[in-house]
């Protein structure tokens, strides 16, 4: 049986309150209202106007207006009739994440060798606040609908990565989670009640594993282990995810979960 480690957390720091932000003198207020802009665009792929990014922000008009100007002269944004758009120069926030994080340098050519040798698409996500997030993929040829890739964000409640990071969490963060929880269902085998996931997290922790049947997606059937560093600190989940009609459970944790575990170890040995 491989546990995964409970008094261990993975899930980032929280951005400061306001009421924290007050008399801090270290605090750059403009700093952080421009990536509040920038992660306003979010889902957005018509683009935003200053007037919807102003209310979801909290800010002023005429300050969402300054800053996209701001970026707009440093090549992060474009605009065209009054509505603006993230440019591809935003991608390099994200890429210095990715191109210093010993972690997901680690994790490509392991997630390559899984998908080589069981023929299917692996992942490797992080846990930021109740969502996954993506952080290295190697695809198979099989496509499912949900299009996935570096950065794509999803449920933690309903994922198998996502239940093997919650998993990891001290027990405080993790009542604290499901106190605030507000799932929805995805399919018909969605689990919504919050004392039903808080069981099936405990499992997860006892088991050192993660099997998600068609609850994010029907159809979809998905196998998550934990990767720790050398301190055995979990730092990030990896899994495989397949169609259920060409392999059903049973033969998902024979086939697939040894060769988790293994890529699991061999990332492992390469953190800190």
């Amino acid at each position: 049986m491989n546990t995964i480690p409970q008094a261990v957390t993975i899930q980032p720091q929280p951005a400061p309150k306001p009421k924290e932000q007050v008399g801090n003198p270290d605090f750059v207020l403009s700093l952080a209202r421009g990536l509040k802009v920038i992660e306003c665009f979010e889902g957005h792929i018509k683009g935003r106007s200053v007037a919807e990014i102003a209310k979801d922000a909290g800010l002023s008009r005429a300050s969402v207006r300054r800053l996209l100007l701001t970026l707009e002269m440093l090549g992060y944004a474009e605009s065209s009739r009054r509505i603006y758009h993230l440019k591809t120069r935003v991608l390099k926030l994200g890429l210095s994440y990715l191109s210093s994080t010993s972690v997901i340098a680690a994790a490509q050519p392991a997630l390559e060798r899984i998908t080589g040798v069981l023929g299917e698409s692996a992942s490797m996500s992080m846990l930021d606040g109740d969502q996954i997030v993506y952080v290295a993929r190697s695809s198979a040829s099989r496509v499912l609908s949900v299009g996935l890739s570096v950065g794509s964000r999803l449920p933690a409640y309903c994922t198998s990565m996502g239940r093997v990071l919650l998993a990891a969490l001290p027990q405080g963060q993790l009542d604290a989670y499901l106190r605030n929880l507000r799932p929805r269902p995805y399919t018909a085998k969605t689990i919504t009640d919050r004392e039903k996931l808080r069981a099936v997290i405990l499992k997860v922790r006892r088991d050192g594993f993660a099997l998600v049947n068609e609850e994010l997606e029907a159809g979809l059937r998905a196998l998550s282990v934990p990767v720790c560093n050398r301190q055995n600190r979990v730092m990030a989940a990896i899994n495989v995810g397949a169609h259920a009609l060409r392999i059903d459970q049973k033969q998902m944790l024979h086939r697939c979960l040894p060769v988790l575990r293994e890529s699991a170890a061999t990332i492992s040995e390469i953190l800190l």
